[in-house]
């Protein structure tokens, strides 16, 4: 597995979800993110926006990750705790990474990969998940360069699929 380390000129912080500028600073990468053609194509909800720090707070496995150039926020990786039934040990979950369109390759993105991946050793993680879109070349380049790979648990058995039902 390969490790990551941060890029000086990108500085990157565990949010703390009781700091406004915080709050405000995932709100925003949030949102960027779901303009984005590669999120939703458009903005947050009003009723998204009212909820997600909120639920981002109460939510008992939530880790968020900023990055900065300077004060300025330039990117967001938004996890979630699991657990590997097969390794026993607890995982984390990349459910949400972002970089504002301004600061792609510009390390940004390792840093903030480098940054979770520090803090799933730390918390005796035995991996790390995401799922990214085919078509998003720039993420894909950047996943396989921090190490990550297609999952499958024995080759004969293909690779994992993933799938989604939306309840609303």
């Amino acid at each position: 597995m390969t490790t990551l380390s941060p890029t000086p000129a990108i500085r990157t912080v565990q949010a703390d979800l009781d700091r406004p500028d915080h709050q405000a600073a995932v709100l925003a990468m949030v949102d960027a993110y779901s303009r984005d053609p590669m999120g939703d194509g458009a903005p947050l909800s009003s009723a998204a926006r009212e909820r997600l720090i909120p639920g981002l707070r109460t939510h008992p496995t939530t880790l968020v990750f900023l990055a900065y150039d300077g004060d300025h926020p330039v990117g967001v990786a938004v996890c979630f705790l699991g657990f590997s039934t097969f390794a026993a040990r607890p995982l984390v979950n990349l459910h949400d990474v972002s970089i504002l369109p301004t600061h792609r390759g510009r390390g940004a993105g390792r840093a903030l990969l480098a940054a979770v991946e520090a803090k799933a050793r730390e918390l005796g993680c035995c991996k790390l998940t995401l799922e990214v879109l085919d078509q998003n070349h720039r993420a894909l380049r950047t996943y396989t360069a921090a190490g990550f790979q297609r999952y499958a648990l024995q080759p004969s058995a293909g690779e994992a699929i993933f799938l989604t039902k939306p309840l609303q």
